[in-house]
């Protein structure tokens, strides 16, 4: 059996930078709060509460006390309700999902409807949708491409939540064309997701079994299962180790894992280690 690692497997340029700052800030000795999780891993959301920092569910009395914004971003009315409180911030918003706040804010300026693809509840969506004036579309797949509500756009910019699948993306933007007499799409799908899914659609055709590791409430995680399970039917996704059976791997020649980008190395170092000491 032979194990091929994505070169591409684990955290991301916006999550190692998250938990960067979220280290330094509880370091300085802060009292940290932070709206929700860092990132979507257990693990990861574990080992920061025990390193100090609090997650709370709504905005309290913020008087020495420090706001972390999470990697994935936070709407503008949260910013100015955490100042107005008393908090001080701390932004660890991904840089590539600021971008897409800055495109959206500069188009809706410009006169255009902001159509927004991607998860309406992830909070990544909601923090691109809250820095806007007007309501923005979400568009979540092809099954709720709203017809009759694009028939009244005249003009419309289209930003990507930064996880999307690429394919299903461009098919989606070419309908909205097809609707929409002037539209300008900006394919803000981040590098590192590009690349994650540019090997996913490879490792499943030449392995005979895929292991996908990472939280079941992460968005690219989720991509990257679909996308894999799509080209190789013996696709598994998993959190932990616990997970993993032996079975799966029967008669299989090559083994194939990638890692969400909110994975830890240790947790596929882990997996690695027990799929190698296994004899099938």
């Amino acid at each position: 059996m032979k194990i091929n690692l994505a070169k591409s497997a684990g955290f991301c340029f916006g999550v190692k930078r998250a938990l960067e700052i979220a280290y330094k800030t509880i370091s300085s000795g802060s009292k940290v709060y932070m709206l929700g999780d860092i990132v979507h891993n257990e693990q990861v959301i574990k080992e920061i509460q025990q390193a100090g920092i609090k997650k709370i569910i709504k905005l309290k009395q913020g008087k020495n006390k420090t706001l972390l914004i999470r990697a994935h971003g936070a709407s503008i009315n949260t910013f100015n309700r955490a100042l107005s409180l008393g908090y001080k911030i701390v932004d660890a918003t991904c840089p590539m999902v600021k971008e897409i706040h800055k495109i959206a804010k500069d188009l809706e300026q410009k006169g255009y409807t902001i159509i927004v693809m991607g998860d309406k509840k992830h909070e990544e969506v909601q923090g691109i949708i809250g820095q806007l004036k007007n309501k923005a579309l979400v568009i979540e797949s092809f099954e709720n491409i709203p017809y009759e509500k694009l028939k009244k756009i005249k003009k419309a910019a289209v930003v990507v939540q930064s996880t999307q699948n690429m394919e299903n993306t461009l098919k989606i933007v070419a309908i909205l064309k097809q609707q929409i007499k002037e539209l300008k799409f900006f394919n803000t799908i981040c590098l590192p997701t590009r690349t994650k899914q540019g090997e996913i659609k490879l490792m499943p055709l030449e392995n005979d079994v895929m292991i996908i590791i990472g939280s079941k409430t992460s968005a690219n995680t989720k991509r990257l299962y679909e996308i894999s399970k799509s080209l190789n039917k013996h696709s598994y996704w998993v959190q932990s180790k616990k997970e993993i059976k032996p079975l799966w791997f029967k008669d299989a020649q090559g083994i194939g894992i990638t890692a969400g980008a909110s994975t830890p190395d240790s947790t596929t170092k882990e997996i690695v280690e027990y799929i190698s000491s296994m004899t099938i």
